[in-house]
């Protein structure tokens, strides 16, 4: 199996005044003078924990992590209620990239991220695809309302239980989930929206328990201003399909002709089914799909193998 590399601490790090209030968290690790890469978090709202720091060759790579707007050590924090959630969208994000790019001089860097990650660093690419050198995906998604409806419904047929207690918490949903618990989420009764975050989490956590391996409380696991945030932030953006066209990123992934990929995706992802990773992966010419038979969304060994693999194989591109 391959480990991880060591633990490094960042060389340096600030808040980046996007606009609108915002500040939003990057710092840099690894190698000044190595390969730009930057790591897209999940979530939304997931924040960028450093053991994403040891994914990469500190000699070879300078990498660069960064807390999307509203969580992790961005400020104003989306646990908050005060936190207006008007100027977090998938379009500030995509700017706040191109503007963490431009401030730390770099003309172009790999992409790494998984899951919300993937989406948000695919509709970056295909914006940007002269500023892109390679992408690494962990986990495909691209937030189609398919997909969405997939995890908020479709899989409650193998978890009918788990499915109706989140269902029922949401209140009066009119069948879009996402939007009913994103209305909890901005009730001003605290207990309110703590209630909602749990019963948010619990349905996550839910779905990875079925994974092989220790994926137990994942979600409601995190102290609590992080779920409120995640929770916050997931419903913001999962009730509105992302402020994407459905299918968009399938439809321009001829945009990323001439970037190598490596698209990784677990078999036994049951929050995002296979079929995303391999409709891009034939959507996209030069993206190698690998599928790991014993991984589900959280990851496996071999999908550690697979990550590294690709990681060291670009940096010595």
């Amino acid at each position: 199996m391959t480990e991880l590399y060591p633990p490094i601490e960042p060389y340096d790090h600030g808040l980046l005044d996007v606009g609108t209030g915002n500040h939003v968290y990057w710092e840099v690790s690894g190698n000044p003078d190595g390969k730009p890469a930057l790591f897209v978090h999940g979530g939304p709202g997931w924040g960028a924990l450093p053991v994403r720091r040891r994914y990469f060759d500190p000699d070879r790579y300078r990498l660069i992590l960064f807390d999307q707007r509203g969580c992790g050590r961005s400020t104003p924090h989306a646990s908050d209620p005060e936190t207006d959630m008007s100027h977090n969208t998938t379009e500030h994000l995509l700017a706040d990239m191109e503007r963490l790019r431009e401030h730390l001089g770099v003309p172009r860097w790999l992409l790494y991220g998984g899951s919300w990650g993937s989406t948000l660093l695919l509709a970056y690419a295909e914006r940007h695809p002269h500023r892109v050198s390679e992408i690494v995906v962990a986990g495909v998604t691209t937030s189609r309302r398919t997909e969405i409806g997939w995890l908020y419904e479709g899989a409650g047929r193998f978890l009918p239980e788990q499915w109706a207690r989140f269902r029922d918490s949401a209140g009066e949903s009119d069948g879009n989930l996402p939007a009913a618990y994103a209305r909890l989420m901005e009730d001003p009764d605290p207990e309110v929206r703590i209630r909602a975050a749990n019963a948010w989490c619990a349905w996550e956590d839910a779905v990875i328990a079925q994974e092989p391996g220790e994926t137990s409380n994942a979600f409601g696991g995190r102290p609590l201003a992080d779920r409120l945030a995640i929770v916050r932030i997931c419903t913001h953006y999962f009730a509105h399909a992302a402020w994407l066209d459905e299918g968009a990123l399938l439809r321009d992934a001829g945009r990323l002709a001439g970037i190598p990929g490596v698209l990784i995706h677990g078999g036994l992802d049951l929050s995002c089914p296979l079929n995303t990773a391999w409709e891009l992966a034939n959507a996209w010419p030069d993206a190698e799909l690998a599928v790991i038979d014993d991984s589900g969304h959280t990851g496996s060994a071999a999908m550690l193998d697979r990550i590294r693999d690709s990681l060291d194989k670009f940096a010595r591109a």
